[in-house]
């Protein structure tokens, strides 16, 4: 007899099967006549069979979370006579089943190799399925992919080989063998783990829309064949494309690129803008309410809106990071002339904002190759004395990955030159402005998102949020997930200097304009992820750590402290530590490495976590209105993983409109049910889904199954915000696919763009924005509608 044990993930008991089938039913059922078949390919290596769901499980814990659980002998069954079918529950964090089996999965014996497993989806959409193995120390790697509605498919990834110990400045490597069976995608970055040892092993879905399904069967271990040293060489052409995979859309010579061209742009001028819309983007049919001649906020029939200058109803749905900073890709070249790396130390702008850097002759001639195997990646690339030479730049730092830094390319910017001419120096980077505002009018867009280029501030037909980060040598805390890096110390003096030294650059270069919705300072903040007292309080506990003459957040840290306890005994006794005096507080307290935290303990770092944070945003705040009163101050844009309550509680105190980045299937209801208690306007500032069928090696955070599949999920998602009386807008993230070679800052190369490498429009997605865009009022507003005038 078999028993599958199923538990909840939370422990209390929710599906319970004490028994999911009988060896002896199972041995007298009919063998399935049409039985799929895994890839042949993996056959002929060593393996360790995990699971193929007909033997004895006794060994093995299949624990549900949130997800219900079944053994199944007709759909998916690819050996043997059985699988396992998985229904992922909608809106939950995380769904699916977790395998522990009682003693480690010996994996020693294995060289290099893979997890492969047979998944069929029987259900009514795409799953983008997420597997993460867990090894005897506790690190995990995490592998996704979309397995398409009606497909049986072989998945695998590689948890040991050759290139999981070499960084090549690729967010992920294409497939390292010519096969049928899907190559599983990397979530974080590549690095080498030992696997030999093997805890866990989880498959689920999160934060879904509908509910989706999965039948698993005949779950490895295979030891891999060596991979070709020759793997990553050549693999980009001179447009930047993928070189080994035809896909739709592939550009094969100049020509065809200046016909398409043309052929938009003579389509762009017959349809022209998007009707129905004010001077500002705004519902021109709609009611015209009170007008300041700036951007503002205002709460209508219980929906929080933004108005446009002119008072009419508006929501921001655009794209952001419409920019040439993020086109260029390392060359695997570097310049023996220091001069190209000197950094002045008043720069407000980061490495990853910076536009093109002029190379000339004084330092393309100290020219080396310092990194080969990148170098040899590239099919073509232009010489120095070439007319598309100057799309060469340079990257001084990299946030992370390989190289300290080098030579960069944009191959994006050479096709643009390409596609439009160049008669004159600059002429195809003033085409490409004309063009892009064309398309975003046409397209129905009613603004850019954060990073839009300078070069679009003052044209005057597209509404923009301004952007700064506060970057400069003022003293930083470590939240313990820096992932973006360190945080500021709110309370050094240096750091409302350098705020005012942003927000005066951007102040410039808005200059006052209506046109500029907002303004975002600083992404993504490494805040603490919550979930644990080290990981949401990672700030506190390493102020604390500090001494108070070095650090001016301790020494408010410990002034506030003193002035709740005053006496150091009290303190002793609530926080049951052994401080002897309040001297010995400020020289620094390590409580990093302790275990467990009294209650007391937690509620004064609750309370010091919410006073850095309010600090943080009062400044940014405060410098704001004082040099840019007329424009929205518009947040950090959080990310899920940096945001407790206090420090949303401290931004609702600050800013005009919270801003988010949220990377999932849309917005469900019980992640942001706290939107009602924060009542505030709120945006997401970036998403996107992309797909593995576009020539990249990488399809992005979010996986569709194809581009009718993206264009669906992108649709779902926008009226998941839409329909949401919280939200005033959302912003996909980019508008350019990311180098398929990956972007200098730290080699994603993403399938995220709504126009490709080569700047053609992906027309999948392009519909779906026309559809959106041109019910995007009518949809929000749907009820009557006050003229509250």
């Amino acid at each position: 007899m078999c028993w599958i044990k199923i538990q909840k993930w939370n422990k209390t008991l929710r599906y319970v099967i004490a028994t999911l089938f009988f060896l002896s039913v199972l041995m007298s059922c009919k063998k399935n006549e049409s039985q799929l078949q895994t890839d042949p390919f993996w056959n002929d290596f060593n393996k360790i069979e995990l699971l193929n769901f007909e033997e004895d499980l006794t060994s093995t814990s299949i624990t549900s979370i949130n997800a219900k659980v079944e053994a199944i002998n007709d759909i998916g069954v690819t050996h043997g006579e059985s699988a396992l079918k998985i229904v992922f529950k909608s809106d939950e964090k995380q769904t699916g089943i977790k395998i522990e089996p009682k003693t480690p999965i010996d994996a020693s014996k294995l060289k290099d190799f893979c997890l492969v497993f047979d998944a069929t989806n029987p259900g009514d959409f795409s799953t983008h399925l997420y597997v993460e193995i867990t090894n005897h120390e506790g690190k995990t790697r995490t592998r996704s992919v979309s397995v398409p509605v009606n497909t049986t498919k072989t998945y695998f990834f590689e948890l040991e080989g050759k290139y999981l110990r070499t960084d090549t400045n690729l967010r992920d490597n294409p497939k390292p063998w010519n096969i049928p069976s899907v190559q599983m995608k990397m979530r974080g970055r590549i690095e080498p783990i030992d696997f030999s040892k093997i805890t866990s092993i989880t498959f689920y879905t999160k934060n879904t829309l509908h509910n989706k399904e999965v039948v698993l069967d005949n779950v490895l271990l295979v030891e891999t064949p060596e991979i070709s040293n020759n793997y990553l060489v050549g693999i980009i052409d001179k447009y930047g494309q993928n070189a080994k995979f035809n896909f739709e859309g592939k550009i094969t010579s100049d020509n065809q690129l200046k016909a398409m061209a043309q052929a938009e742009l003579k389509q762009l001028e017959e349809e022209g803008p998007m009707g129905g819309r004010s001077t500002f983007g705004g519902w021109l049919n709609g009611p015209k309410l009170n007008a300041t001649g700036y951007f503002r906020t205002e709460k209508v029939d219980n929906k929080w809106a933004l108005i446009d200058p002119k008072g009419y109803l508006f929501f921001s749905i655009g794209i952001a990071n419409v920019r040439m900073a993020n086109t260029t890709t390392f060359t695997g070249v570097d310049f023996k002339n220091e001069k190209i790396r000197s950094l002045d130390p008043e720069e407000v702008t980061p490495e990853d904002s910076k536009g093109m850097v002029k190379l000339g002759k004084e330092i393309t001639n100290t020219s080396y190759i310092a990194y080969p195997e990148r170098n040899k990646m590239f099919l073509e690339l232009p010489t120095y004395d070439d007319p598309l030479a100057n799309h060469y730049s340079y990257r001084r730092k990299q946030h992370f990955g390989p190289f300290a830094h080098g030579e960069t390319f944009s191959f994006y910017q050479a096709n643009l030159e390409r596609r439009y001419g160049e008669t004159k120096e600059g002429e195809h980077l003033k085409k490409w402005v004309d063009v892009t505002l064309k398309r975003f009018l046409n397209w129905g867009f009613t603004s850019f998102g954060n990073w839009a280029g300078y070069e679009f501030y003052h044209e005057n037909r597209m509404p923009y949020f301004a952007d700064g980060w506060i970057i400069g040598d003022y003293k930083t805390v470590r939240s313990g997930y820096d992932f973006w890096g360190e945080m500021p110390d709110v309370f050094d003096p240096e750091f409302t200097e350098r705020t005012k030294l942003t927000i005066n650059k951007i102040a410039e270069e808005v200059k006052n304009n209506p046109y500029c919705i907002g303004v975002f300072v600083d992404n993504e903040k490494s805040w603490g992820v919550p979930g644990t007292v080290k990981g949401q309080y990672g700030i506190v506990l390493d102020a604390l750590s500090m001494p108070a003459i070095e650090s001016p957040l301790k020494k408010e840290f410990t002034r506030l402290l003193k002035a709740k306890y005053q006496d150091i005994k009290v303190l002793n006794e609530v926080w049951e530590t052994n401080i002897i005096n309040w001297s010995s507080l400020e020289s620094g307290l390590n409580l990093k490495e302790q275990e467990a935290y009294t209650d007391s303990m937690v509620t004064d770092f609750s309370m010091l976590l919410e006073v850095y944070a309010t600090k943080y945003f009062e400044v940014v705040h405060d410098v704001l209105e004082e040099i840019m009163p007329n424009h929205m101050y518009m947040g950090c844009r959080f990310a899920p993983w940096g945001m407790g309550k206090e420090v949303l509680r401290a931004a609702k105190k600050y800013v005009d409109v919270m801003s988010y980045n949220y990377y999932e299937e849309g917005i469900g209801k019980k992640y942001w049910s706290f939107l009602e208690e924060i009542d505030k306007p709120s945006i997401i500032g970036e998403f996107h889904i992309g797909t593995a069928v576009s020539g990249l090696f990488h399809p992005g955070v979010i996986h569709a199954a194809d581009h009718n599949d993206r264009a669906r999920m992108y649709k779902e998602y926008l009226n998941s915000v839409i329909d949401n009386p919280y939200f005033v807008g959302a912003h996909w993230f980019q508008y350019i696919d990311s180098p398929v070679s990956g972007r200098a800052h730290d080699g994603e190369n993403y399938n995220v763009g709504f126009v490709t490498n080569t700047d053609v429009p992906y027309p999948s997605m392009v519909k779906a924005a026309k559809e959106i865009n041109s019910e995007l009022y009518a949809r929000r507003f749907n009820s009557p509608i006050s003229n509250n005038k």
